[in-house]
């Protein structure tokens, strides 16, 4: 037995509305009858019945125009309407499907056609209504995605934009193919001055391609505020990407270590499409080439972290671009190009202008966008001797206040390690020493230098008066400590909490046999050498030398309102 239906039954003849209520009254369904097509709306509205029986010509209202209006009141819902008809003709009964008739019942009625062209009608009506359920939990479901995708996003967006992608040397676009976006943009001042900038592009699109992202983020701002070089910070991201990732997923990269006060550009590209350093005295373009495979798919033993380094120069600019650049396609399916972009490059006579012809091209030239697009500019950067906000990754809060500690590196160590980045790793993480990571690092830096190059080797920094001696001095350096057999260099640190702040005292000491203080605080006026202690002495609070010229003092003192 069928479920009971409510059936409308809309007929002006008085016997076959009579004779229609028996049979479908005698099948278990509830029968409600209306004489004419206003009737019939008006009972639709207030009983909302199941399926309707309508006579295509009846007075007041014809069905053609009732069924019309049922459909209307009706909305989503599928109400069938099986028209009741002695027409036959073809036209005739196009007009009942235009009105919204769903099939024909042709008189004289025969009990087991109606019997069948119902229960027909009522699976496709509980068809429909399974599809529209169906349709509203997806769209329940789907707006919790994005919902849950829209916070996900706030929080990668606040990890992965911590850095300093608005500096005044850095232009960019990202225009993501899904709400996330698979390529990444990172960069960061450096506390030696300079910064550390990244273009990535994960595989695939949306958010699987940008689950990676954030702990790629978290080490490469991490590592880069504490002090470590590319090469580090490289190792440790493939390797946290290799452990992490799925098999088929990584990270085609190219990762800049731009260095203003020494003018040289680093580069390390895995995978991405060509970069360009474009000189601005009018040199050819130095492609910046792929040499190595992408972060993520080598075992951390087999990943090479080296690098090429190119000169920089004031007005130089770096353009990188993610592989959706060249692969965006016009509407006949043609690909932008890497000879197109080359054609920009070469046609651009106002450098300034190049970043938004290259954008601008890209706009006009692009139809449906088929994958992530991305686009960097950057050069060095203006001003470089100010303090630069560093993008630490953790909150600097959990550090102990009240130690000291001490560290001797031996020759084998200094051969082969450099313990600022590790030292730097330590103390940064209060708080308080922060916003001075910068000056921190340049203080240690300068001490580290003295005390191995002057102290453990033995070099005279009077080499560095021209660029020849310059030279002379760093081959002579790499000589020296790749024969190095003893010697050490031992930090003492000290952390002082105090009323109204804290105090960091640092002391230095080497294996040599000790300098003259007074003579070597004397710097003469633009002398090339000669300048460290001074710089130690104006960048730190406290500055001590010990009588015999083997160790150096230095203080950082801050408040806690600061």
């Amino acid at each position: 037995m069928p479920d009971r239906l409510a059936i409308l039954i809309a007929e002006d003849n008085a016997a076959d509305r009579m004779l229609l209520s028996t049979i479908v009254s005698r099948q278990g369904h509830r029968v409600l009858t209306a004489s004419n097509g206003l009737e019939a709306v008006a009972l639709f509205e207030q009983e909302r019945p199941h399926l309707v029986l309508m006579d295509a010509l009846m007075p007041v209202m014809d069905g053609f125009e009732a069924a019309r209006r049922i459909k209307e009141q009706a909305g989503e819902a599928l109400v069938p309407i099986i028209f009741l008809t002695s027409l036959t003709e073809g036209e005739a009964l196009v007009r009942c499907l235009g009105a919204g008739g769903d099939d024909f019942l042709a008189k004289p009625y025969n009990r087991v056609i109606l019997e069948a062209k119902i229960g027909a009608m009522d699976r496709l009506r509980r068809l429909h209504d399974t599809v529209l359920q169906q349709r509203d939990l997806i769209a329940r479901h789907n707006e919790h995605l994005l919902r849950e995708q829209r916070v996900a996003k706030a929080v990668f967006d606040k990890v992965a934009h911590s850095g300093c992608l608005d500096a005044p040397n850095i232009r960019y676009m990202q225009s993501p193919y899904a709400l996330f976006n698979g390529d990444l943009l990172l960069a960061a001042y450096k506390p030696s001055g300079g910064m550390h900038v990244m273009l990535g592009d994960f595989t695939g699109h949306g958010l699987p391609a940008a689950i990676g992202a954030m702990p790629l983020a978290e080490v490469f701002y991490g590592m880069t505020a504490k002090g470590h070089a590319l090469a580090e910070i490289l190792r440790e991201i493939n390797a946290k990407l290799k452990r992490i990732l799925p098999v088929g997923v990584f990270c085609c990269a190219t990762l800049l270590n731009i260095s203003s006060k020494r003018g040289l550009l680093e580069v390390w590209n895995g995978g991405l499409p060509d970069g360009y350093l474009l000189h601005a005295d009018g040199r050819p373009r130095q492609p910046l080439v792929s040499r190595h495979l992408p972060l993520g798919i080598l075992e951390p033993a087999a990943f090479s972290d080296r690098c090429e380094v190119y000169p920089l120069a004031p007005g130089d600019r770096i353009f990188l671009l993610s592989d959706g650049v060249l692969e965006a396609s016009d509407r006949q399916g043609q690909l932008f190009g890497e000879a197109r972009l080359l054609g920009l490059l070469d046609a651009n006579r106002q450098p300034q202008a190049l970043f938004e012809e290259i954008q601008q091209a890209l706009v006009a030239f692009r139809g449906e966008q088929q994958d992530d697009v991305s686009m960097l500019q950057v050069g060095l950067a203006e001003d470089d001797e100010r303090p630069r906000p560093l993008a630490f990754a953790d909150s600097g809060q959990s550090s102990l206040m009240d130690w000291s500690a001490s560290f001797e590196f031996r020759a084998l160590s200094l051969r082969h390690f450099n313990p600022l980045p590790y030292l730097l790793q330590l103390l940064l993480d209060v708080q308080a020493l922060r916003p001075r990571g910068g000056e921190l690092y340049t203080v240690l830096a300068e001490l580290y230098s003295n005390a191995l190059e002057h102290g453990v080797m033995g070099l005279d920094s009077s080499l560095k008066q021209d660029a020849s001696g310059f030279a002379e001095y760093y081959r002579e350096r790499r000589l020296r400590l790749g024969a190095l057999r003893d010697g050490y260099v031992r930090f003492h640190l000290q952390m002082l909490p105090e009323d109204n702040g804290g105090r960091l005292i640092v002391r230095v000491e080497d294996s040599g046999p000790g300098f003259d203080p007074a003579r070597l605080m004397a710097t003469r006026e633009g002398a090339l050498c000669g300048r460290g202690l001074a710089l130690v002495r104006e960048l730190s609070d406290g500055f001590a030398c010990g009588p015999d010229g083997r160790g150096v003092s230095v203080e950082f003192c801050w408040s806690a309102e600061a």
